[in-house]
């Protein structure tokens, strides 16, 4: 009897000692782990930074509505890419070990490419919010999708506006030889050339440059009617824009989405009153932008950066779409991923098949200090 007790002790003992392993396991399962990529460090940290608030944010709100059925909680987990392709892919490893589901980013179109290919082999999802190279969504990746538009519409949007508003016949192109920018700049000089815009010259600089009196001096000698600034980030796009200006150069300003941030207007100041970039559009005073704007304030302090919406979106996007799911399972969610079709905080949100969400860009100008909504691309109208 007493050898019967002592088994039956035994028995109970290990049973709560599986039960208790069992039951950390699947605490350990409920959570949902996102990723986010982006520079958070180095010159492009402003617009990381916005996006990884951004991320945050989508995670924020849904954890406040209730989360999603079946996960206790859901974390993001932030890596730091400076915009450096090694350094992306190391970033993508280390979100892999995590056992992230679905990474938002990264920023730099140099980034996203290889860590996208990384993250493949995982059937990790990728949803950029930032980056626009077209190779992005034409290398045949499952998992990758793109919140943001494309520059091979970009650029002939800004060509349109340069032609048929501002009556520009010379051009002068700079960028600064990312995959991005470069890429960007050459669709530039294409499409101006099929519209009969000569391009005087498309010359580079190079990343981290301060000094760009020397390609300036080439700008002022050509007497261009518009100096097209595509650049990596909006710091940078201020200093050559500062420069410029104390050079006497007079032709238009136009930069594209990299430049186009706040931080421009805070470090350019005057000077860049009257200047143009192409941006998205996205209607600020839609209701679920005031959502979202008050959000981002309560929680950051701050405004809103250039990405923050998209980021916030393409963050919602896969946790609706894990929720209409019911899984994680990377095909069912993907299914679910292209049956969406919402409002968003930046556009409405509907995926192509190849991962794209469509273009929408607009051109802004800097007017009293502020970017204001000045031409529709898609109405080709002043706004």
């Amino acid at each position: 009897m007493k050898r019967l007790l002592v088994l039956a002790v035994a028995l109970l003992a290990l049973g709560l000692l599986l039960a208790g392993c069992g039951g950390e396991e699947q605490k350990a399962e409920k959570v949902l782990k996102i990723g986010t990529m982006s520079p958070l460090t180095g010159p492009y940290a402003a617009d990381g930074n916005d996006i990884r608030q951004g991320a945050e944010i989508a995670v924020e709100v849904f954890n406040e509505a209730g989360g999603i059925p079946g996960f206790s909680k859901i974390e993001i987990i932030s890596e730091d890419t400076a915009c450096d392709p090694k350094q992306a892919v190391a970033a993508a490893n280390k979100l892999i070990n995590e056992k992230v589901t679905a990474v938002v980013g990264a920023y730099c179109s140099s980034s996203t490419i290889p860590a996208s290919e990384t993250l493949a082999e995982e059937n990790i999802f990728m949803l950029t919010p930032a980056s626009t190279n077209p190779k992005v969504t034409e290398r045949g990746l499952k998992y990758m999708f793109r919140t943001c538009g494309r520059d091979d519409h970009q650029a002939p949007a800004a060509v349109k506006f340069m032609k048929d508003v501002e009556g520009v016949k010379t051009i002068f192109i700079v960028d600064d030889k990312t995959t991005y920018s470069q890429g960007l700049a050459e669709g530039v000089a294409k499409a101006a050339e099929a519209a009969g815009i000569k391009v005087l010259e498309h010359d580079h600089v190079n990343q981290g440059d301060k000094d760009y009196s020397a390609v300036l001096t080439k700008v002022k000698a050509a007497h261009p009617d518009l100096l097209y600034i595509s650049l990596q980030n909006s710091a940078t796009g201020a200093l050559m824009v500062i420069q410029a200006k104390r050079m006497g150069i007079d032709a238009i300003l136009m930069g594209q989405d990299a430049v186009y941030h706040p931080k421009l207007i805070e470090i350019a100041k005057g000077d860049a009153e009257g200047m143009f970039c192409t941006f998205g559009a996205i209607d600020k005073n839609a209701p679920k932008y005031k959502e979202f704007l008050a959000k981002y304030k309560a929680k950051t302090g701050n405004e809103p950066g250039a990405y923050s919406a998209y980021a916030f979106d393409s963050a919602t996007a896969y946790l609706m779409a894990v929720k209409d799911a019911g899984t994680t399972d990377p095909a069912k969610v993907r299914d679910a991923l292209l049956k969406l079709d919402f409002t968003g905080a930046s556009k409405q949100i509907k995926y192509e098949e190849n991962g794209d969400s469509g273009s929408n860009y607009t051109v802004y100008k800097v007017q009293d200090g502020k970017f204001v909504p000045y031409w529709n691309s898609l109405t080709g109208q002043k706004l």
